[in-house]
């Protein structure tokens, strides 16, 4: 069981319109592992229709962690339309309030023996993307694909200088009008074998999961694809339909 820690909200900063970044702090992270950054934390809400007193888990990437100062760094991406309820949280916490967190959860190392990397993913990746980006060799080669929901979300990312970045626009926020299959399987690859990172809404994981499977014969010990969220789901019901997906995809 992973440790739950007692934590407060020690800094809230909007880093673009659709990115809000809140620091967590407290004496409970004095044991928090250091080398987790783009792993996740669970965030735990009390679960307001249950009499038992238990709590919803909501996943979130580390987006950094300071031993000196114990500070846990978490960023939230907006949807558009109705908010989920750490996102509601988020927006609507105050300075010295508490908030109960466990983990951290493993983080997905990407492997040595690849030759370039193709990171793919919506608002809900770009944390995820960006702690990925700042602790690559800076001689890795590759692409980021990231879709956004207007241009000012378009961040300045640390990177290595071989690492193209290509911003995508997104204004609905509807995976219906997303433009990540498009614009990734309108591309040459580079030279050499890729690790392909995908993480997004689940319609358009899928839909871009099946395109580097089956088209670009990519394998699967090279790829990581998950969905973040899906459209008009909570969190419960998103993690019931993507554990049938992924036993489904492992055969």
């Amino acid at each position: 069981m992973k440790k739950i820690r007692k934590l407060l909200v020690s800094k809230k900063e909007q880093i673009c319109p659709n990115l809000l970044r809140i620091t967590l702090t407290g004496q409970d992270l004095i044991d928090f592992p250091e080398q987790e950054k783009g792993g996740y934390v669970k965030l735990m809400f009390p679960n307001l229709s249950s009499n038992d007193q238990s709590y919803l888990h909501r996943p979130y990437t580390i987006r950094n962690f300071c031993k000196t100062n114990l500070e846990l760094v978490i960023d939230f991406a907006n949807h558009k339309g109705n908010k989920g309820l750490a996102t509601y949280w988020a927006q609507n916490t105050n300075l010295g309030d508490n908030i109960l967190i466990s983990g951290p959860g493993p983080k997905q190392n990407i492997p040595k023996n690849t030759d370039w990397i193709l990171f793919v993913g919506d608002m809900s990746a770009l944390p995820a993307i960006s702690a990925y980006l700042e602790d690559l060799d800076q001689h890795t080669e590759g692409r980021a694909v990231i879709e956004v929901l207007e241009e000012k979300d378009k961040i300045s990312l640390k990177k290595p200088q071989n690492f193209e970045i290509y911003w995508i626009i997104n204004s609905s926020g509807f995976p219906k009008d997303s433009k990540l299959f498009e614009k990734v399987s309108s591309f040459e690859f580079l030279q050499g074998n890729p690790y392909i990172w995908v993480a997004c809404e689940f319609y358009n994981m899928k839909k871009i999961r099946n395109y580097f499977q089956n088209q670009k014969k990519i394998d699967r010990n090279f790829m990581y694809v998950s969905s973040y969220w899906k459209a008009g789901l909570d969190q419960e019901a998103h993690k019931m339909i993507k554990k049938a997906d992924a036993i489904n995809w492992k055969g």
